[in-house]
């Protein structure tokens, strides 16, 4: 069993974060997500933390990792 503390940041509108969201479900893949849209606390700290407001975002252990594609691949190498 992994160790890791993941969130995943995400807009709804955003077709990348939908990627990763239907990843997730297909896997069966739970996790804390967060939406920079209705959250704005969660905005902030994507900014101050990753240094820029681009989702999706996947907060590993409190580092971020952008990109769907990688962030897919990341999950199926450890999660899936």
């Amino acid at each position: 069993m992994t160790s890791e503390t993941y969130e995943l940041y995400i807009m709804p509108s955003c077709p990348y974060c939908h990627k990763v969201l239907n990843f997730l479900s297909k896997h069966d893949i739970e996790m804390p997500i967060r939406d920079i849209t209705a959250d704005p606390q969660a905005a902030e700290t994507l900014v101050r933390v990753g240094g820029k407001r681009q989702v999706p975002c996947l907060f590993i252990d409190g580092k971020p990792l952008y990109e769907s594609s990688d962030i897919v691949d990341y999950l199926a190498e450890h999660l899936a």
